[in-house]
């Protein structure tokens, strides 16, 4: 997330009060500029094998010894860049709560069930047209804690990469017609109503799989004035 740093050394990043963990991301110093060649930051990205990723990876609903509980869905788009150009074998990870709202992870200790069955995670490379595919379970809403009756609506983590370090993006895609969205505090730090629009996939049936998924269509774009914005959680 770009920020313009203030006086103090902290950020002047997207805070909303309602978010009361916003304030504990947010960071208290200022900025480590990166002295001599501009572009010395991408000696440090990230480096990955396509040999590694197969097309298993990127169906979450047959990792395991049986099928997981839930709704199928597939979640399919473009990843592109400021110019709407494809950005071509691009690695696109996700991660994701399962059916009743729970993490496969030791923190996540709400009383809703676990499924032996999914773990949700996956992770495909894009296309030469800059697509992505997904096969997966329709996340549960899940307690959270930041206020009263506090619920987290449904969302699917994402991780990108891009064609450089500077265009590193974690986010989170939401579900059309979900009422708990106007009430989210975290996707309300994005204050543009249009940005945060870009954040909600559409329900699109030619991407529905005749008695198998529901199809949504969410489209990534990196970088440039329409860019899908970062998650807030992931970026302080």
């Amino acid at each position: 997330m770009t920020t313009d740093a203030v006086p103090d050394g902290r950020s002047a990043g997207r805070v909303v009060d309602p978010y009361r963990s916003g304030a504990l991301r947010e960071p208290t110093r200022a900025p480590v500029a990166v002295g001599g060649d501009p572009e010395a930051v991408e000696l440090y990205g990230p480096v990955f094998g396509t040999t590694e990723v197969t097309s298993l990876d990127a169906d979450l609903t047959r990792r395991h010894l049986a099928e997981p509980h839930g709704e199928r869905i597939t979640v399919s788009g473009r990843v592109l860049d400021r110019a709407g150009r494809p950005v071509r074998g691009q690695l696109v990870e996700i991660w994701q709560a399962n059916a009743s709202g729970r993490y496969a992870h030791q923190r996540d200790q709400h009383p809703a069930p676990l499924d032996p069955n999914f773990t949700g995670t996956g992770r495909c490379l894009t296309d030469a047209d800059g697509g992505y595919a997904f096969t997966t379970i329709r996340p549960g809403a899940y307690p959270w804690g930041n206020h009263e009756n506090a619920w987290r609506p449904a969302h699917i983590h994402f991780s990108l990469f891009g064609r450089a370090f500077t265009q590193r993006l974690v986010t989170q895609m939401y579900f059309p017609g979900d009422p708990l969205l106007a009430y989210d505090p975290i996707l309300h730090t994005v204050s543009d109503a249009a940005a945060r629009a870009r954040l909600v996939a559409a329900y699109d049936p030619e991407l529905s799989v005749c008695d198998w998924s529901l199809g949504y269509r969410w489209d990534i774009v990196l970088d440039g004035p329409s860019a899908t914005l970062p998650d807030p959680e992931a970026t302080r």
